[in-house]
């Protein structure tokens, strides 16, 4: 073999190791966020998006830097106040936005070279939505109308493409929860209408749906937290007890499963 095709040999092993790395981190990262650990989570795929411009690991640090800071902030009435108090949001913030503008450009990118490039199209929504999410549900900023209109047909769009797309489904029916339900009266046709009902119905029929496991996890996650917004008690200890057999870790499965515990004693 001669020395350019031995060079050639030891370029790919060492990409390939990479490659490797690269999903063993973005699956530990996966596991870390679903059992709550935000901040280990973020940091184990820190740098993916400008290493490789992975954007599903640069869509998972969006994520978990989102509830690293929604942690923070808690259920404060007066959100302004408690933002200003808390320096590890201040910390986090240009983080979370420098992320949020990486994957944007990535996505964009690829998009313009393959408009029907889905994986793009629905991670771009997905940031999108993280963007939004922490601006409205968050905050209480009602900003982002620009990331939500973006978000809102790029997961139509694949929708329509694929409709078994379980991320996509429970991404899109999230809008239209949360539209229905944190959206003033008046507001709420500008922004394309919302249903509670119609949001959780999607997200109880895409855990149904086959699909890898994190994506499964993902939709169980989000059937859960509308269940408890619902307060659909019993509901949501039969979700969160489904989801604690696979992250016993996860803190805040453990706290509300306690609770609920202790609400049936009294």
């Amino acid at each position: 073999m001669t020395l350019p095709m031995i060079a050639i040999g030891v370029t790919l092993a060492v990409i390939a190791a990479q490659r490797a790395d690269a999903q063993l981190d973005a699956e530990d990262a996966q596991r870390l966020f679903y059992s709550s650990r935000y901040e280990e989570a973020a940091a184990r795929v820190a740098g993916a998006c400008d290493a490789t411009g992975d954007l599903a690991a640069c869509e998972l640090r969006t994520s978990a830097l989102l509830f690293q800071i929604k942690r923070a902030i808690g259920d404060a009435p007066d959100k302004d106040k408690a933002w200003k108090a808390c320096s590890l949001c201040q910390h986090l913030m240009p983080l979370f936005l420098a992320e949020i503008a990486k994957g944007q450009a990535t996505a964009r990118a690829r998009l313009r070279t393959d408009a029907g490039d889905m994986d793009a199209l629905f991670l771009l929504g997905k940031l999108d939505l993280n963007y939004v999410w922490l601006q409205l549900g968050t905050l209480g900023k009602k900003t982002g109308w620009g990331e939500y209109w973006e978000a809102r047909r790029s997961l139509d769009k694949v929708l329509k493409e694929s409709p078994a797309h379980v991320r996509a489904k429970v991404a899109r029916a999230w809008i239209d929860y949360i539209v229905d339900t944190r959206m003033p009266r008046g507001t709420k046709w500008l922004l394309g209408g919302g249903n509670k009902k119609r949001g959780l119905l999607a997200v109880r029929e895409a855990t149904t749906v086959p699909a890898d496991f994190y994506a499964q996890t993902e939709a169980m996650f989000a059937l859960w937290d509308m269940q408890v917004r619902e307060k659909q008690w019993d509901d949501a200890v039969a979700s969160a007890r489904r989801l604690a057999q696979d992250f016993p870790d996860n803190a805040d499965l453990r706290r509300f499963l306690a609770e609920r515990d202790t609400n049936l004693q009294q």
